[in-house]
């Protein structure tokens, strides 16, 4: 374990002014709290904060950061507070390590938590000071150095969320060489054997070739010294991950893929880089289609390198990026070089970029979701996602992620002129919106008065700022109609208990479901936010109780043993009158199916499961939910007629959604609750009787393809 004194002796290297005594503070104090607790592997617990601590002077931070790395699992493991914390350490470390310990108990890959919120709180911790994640970051790093000595399945759990989250997380930020290792230590864990398989492929490769790394170093220093340019040269063959991932992506085996190997030159300055650009394609041949310039256009997170590929000794190609001293400080540690520290005094590096400002522009498209699982799709999009620079008309530069749209476009230069967007010209031809950008395209967008984002723009936008700002724009625009709807389906509800949906009962229905108000209440019953039934319940729980007890749960079907309990299977969603079919499932009790339905088909080699059933004879309560799939008109008081005559059917609308809008018409699911298949066919005639009712069916999961009944 490193000794207070080596590690003090690591941070006053880059920064002679560090507080000594504060650092041996810090030190002292984690090994008392720690004393007595050991790792999986037996050596002392407080060898792994140190070893984090060690982890973060490698990017030169500043004494809190390195504090707060001494005492991370302080306030979790051991008897220390916040407060005393606090107290012998100030309020600026005390939040950090607060902030170390919160993010330690999010559980960003676990299926029993809810990860969207989850992922909403780390960008939240991040946000506050993002020297937190940096210490997570780090401690991740030496537990996935030193994962062995956990259980396999452990192992295998934290590889996962490293490779998922950590990984992304840390390339996003800029520390591209703590991403490289995160994944290649998650890639030992997760496929030992395919790791081993490179590396054997690179010993083989070394064997029939030489030295290929020395000796092109040798020819790049030659061919600088010729030009009388100073540049310091280094050679590297790539991660086993990245090999692999490369191999998986382009479907290639090991011998036919080329760049495999990477050099890098670091100049004395930014003309040298375009000097030594040239000097280099003078030599080798460059390769079409893999140059970039990040000097002339940087990343966001302040990343500043020319990347290019040539053609070097026996054909084989080679990455090389070129960046001065500057820019690559940042390129090692990315955001973090803001704190960094060289000489006493931090680093004015004018590469460095603000923290505060990144962070606000990586979740300023996030505040606007609402929905947890929108918000998580919006971060992994901006996570793991490469960019590419497309131009204005005027020749201003947009940063896109791959695979964005004009649509994504639009929405980048201005949300106006994204909602007014019509079509697109790239390079001066008119192109569908659903286009996949390239690098260095012109890109212009045509805007028309009067046009509104439509809901097929959601299947073609990428980033998470198009997206959030379409669905935006959708839930404004449905809303009045929402409302219109919810009067329908709140009175067509209220209808079916004999009661009327007058404006007190909707009062009283907002108030017990703590809505602020009517509109809104009728708003979210439109959306399907909220149930007709929830809304009638809270005003009259006893009629709706009454209802559901007309037949009990364990009498509606006859043929279960003695308190065996059933489920209508989702599929099929079998009624009263229709043959059925009981399947047993652990845990579930029943699941009954219609004799008819495909997904019988699964359990044929499985008979000792089949439960002959069939439904009780007596009268059933409107208590079982069936899918229409409806296209109609798009007038005005269609909704409502429809309704109404499902209202004078006494069955009940539980849920409705629309699943395809067009000029003409819409397209929409509708679940209703009925009593038994005669009155499913009564309303399913009464409707296609309706003149604006273009086509009406019963849904069925049915190998992806919907049926109408018989």
């Amino acid at each position: 374990m490193t000794s207070a004194d080596d590690l003090i002796s690591l941070v006053r290297d880059y920064n002679p002014k560090a507080n000594e005594t504060r650092l041996r503070d810090a030190y002292e104090f984690g090994e008392a709290m720690h004393e007595g607790q050991f790792r999986h592997s037996g050596e002392p617990y407080f060898s792994h904060p140190v070893a984090v601590a060690a982890i973060l002077t490698e990017q030169r931070l500043d004494d809190a950061t390195i504090i707060t790395a001494l005492l991370h699992d302080t306030i979790e493991d051991t008897k220390a507070s916040y407060e005393e914390v606090t107290a012998r350490f100030g309020e600026e470390v005390a939040m950090l390590v607060d902030g170390v310990t919160k993010l330690t108990n999010l559980q960003l890959s676990s299926r029993e938590t809810k990860q969207a919120e989850n992922f909403r709180k780390l960008f939240m911790a991040m946000s506050k000071d993002l020297r937190v994640i940096l210490v997570k970051l780090a401690d991740r790093l030496h537990n996935m150095r030193t994962i062995r000595a956990m259980r396999p399945e452990k192992q295998a759990q934290k590889a996962r969320e490293t490779m998922d989250i950590y990984a992304p997380l840390a390339g996003r930020m800029g520390m591209q060489w703590m991403r490289e290792e995160l994944e290649d230590l998650a890639f030992k864990v997760l496929n030992p054997e395919g790791r081993q398989s490179i590396i054997r492929r690179f010993v083989t490769l070394q064997r029939e070739t030489g030295d290929v790394i020395h000796r092109i170093t040798g020819d790049m220093r030659a061919e600088l010294d010729k030009a009388g340019i100073e540049a310091e040269v280094f050679g590297r063959a790539k991660k086993p991950y990245s090999i692999w991932r490369k191999m998986q992506e382009k479907d290639q085996g090991f011998s036919r893929l080329s760049d495999i190997y990477g050099f890098r030159v670091i100049t004395r300055s930014e003309e040298d880089c375009y000097r030594t650009l040239g000097t280099i394609h003078q030599r080798w041949r460059a390769v079409p289609g893999r140059f970039k310039d990040y000097i002339s256009q940087p990343k966001s997170n302040g990343y500043r390198s020319i990347h290019t590929t040539v053609s070097g000794r026996d054909g084989k190609r080679v990455e090389v990026q070129i960046r001065t001293r500057q820019m690559h400080d940042v390129a090692e540690s990315g955001v973090a070089a803001h704190w960094s520290y060289r000489d006493g005094v931090r680093t004015e590096n004018p590469f460095a970029v603000d923290p505060a400002k990144w962070i606000a522009s990586l979740t300023e498209q996030f505040d606007g979701e609402d929905d947890h699982d929108e918000f998580l799709e919006a971060v992994k999009l901006e996570m793991y996602s490469d960019q590419v620079f497309c131009f204005t008309p005027k020749g201003d530069v947009t940063k896109l992620p791959k695979g964005a749209t004009p649509i994504d476009f639009a929405y980048a230069i201005h949300t106006r002129i994204g909602h007014a967007c019509v079509g697109a010209k790239v390079d001066g031809i008119r192109v569908p919106l659903w286009t996949r950008l390239r690098n260095g395209q012109s890109v212009e967008v045509i805007t028309a008065e009067g046009q509104t984002p439509q809901v097929s723009w959601l299947e073609i936008a990428t980033t998470g700022k198009a997206r959030t700002a379409i669905r935006r724009a959708l839930r404004e625009a449905d809303r009045e109609r929402f409302v219109k709807l919810g009067h329908e389906l709140a009175r067509s509800a209220f209808e079916h208990v004999h009661k009327k949906a007058t404006d007190k009962a909707l009062e009283t229905a907002a108030r017990a479901l703590r809505v602020s108000n009517v509109t809104e209440l009728l708003a979210r019953l439109g959306a399907a936010v909220i149930t007709a039934h929830d809304v009638v319940q809270a005003v009259y729980p006893e009629l709706t109780a009454k209802e559901g007890e007309e037949v009990s749960p364990r009498r509606a079907v006859i043929g279960l043993e003695p308190g065996q309990k059933f489920e209508r299977a989702s599929c099929c969603e079998p009624l009263p009158g229709e043959r059925i079919i009981g399947i047993t499932t652990r845990g579930q009790g029943v699941i009954v199916h219609t004799a008819d339905c495909d997904r019988l088909g699964e359990f044929e080699d499985q008979m000792d499961r089949w439960v002959d059933v069939h439904w009780h004879s007596g009268t059933h309560p409107a208590a079982y939910g069936v899918t229409l799939e409806l296209t109609i008109g798009n007038d005005a008081g269609v909704l409502g007629r429809i309704c109404t005559l499902v209202g004078e059917k006494k069955a009940n609308i539980s849920n409705l959604e629309f699943v395809d809008r067009k000029p003409d018409f819409y397209r929409l699911m509708i679940n209703v609750e009925l009593r038994d298949v005669e009155q499913l066919h009564s309303l399913i005639l009464t409707l296609e009787a309706e003149s604006d009712v273009a086509a009406v069916a019963r849904y069925r999961e049915r190998s992806g393809t919907h049926s109408r009944p018989a």
